[in-house]
Formats: structure tokens, C-alpha cells, sequence
């Protein structure tokens, strides 16, 4: 899997959590997660689209 999921590098620049604070997100690739700089929430990549939704996202603990 590449380091950026299959999504294009200028939108990995532009989204951000959903949540409140709205932090960038970085990559983690071994996990296919995006995950939030502030809160630590990993949201899926399926099928090279991110699923940016609270309901769906990992918890930093699970």
C-alpha cells in the first residue's frame, strides 16, 4: 500500500477531522487510516475514498 493511501497528495492537504478542532491528518498506511494530529481518531480509506464520518472513525485506544 502506498504512503498516501491512493488518494491524491493536494487533497490529503485539504481534509481535515470533522470533528471541532478540524486538525490536519496524517497518513498511516499500515493500518489504511487517516489519522487526526489532535484527537488521534484514524478514519478508513475504502476503496480510495476516505470515510470522513465521527460515527465510522477508530478510536485512538482501540
Amino acid at each position: 500500500m502506498s504512503d498516501t493511501l491512493g488518494l491524491d497528495p493536494l487533497l490529503l492537504e485539504i481534509l481535515a477531522c470533522p470533528s471541532e478542532d478540524h486538525s490536519p491528518l496524517d497518513v498511516d498506511a499500515d493500518r489504511g487510516l487517516l489519522v487526526c494530529r489532535a484527537c488521534g481518531r484514524g478514519f478508513p480509506v475504502r476503496g480510495g475514498i476516505p470515510v470522513m464520518l465521527l460515527d465510522e472513525a477508530i478510536e485512538p485506544d482501540a
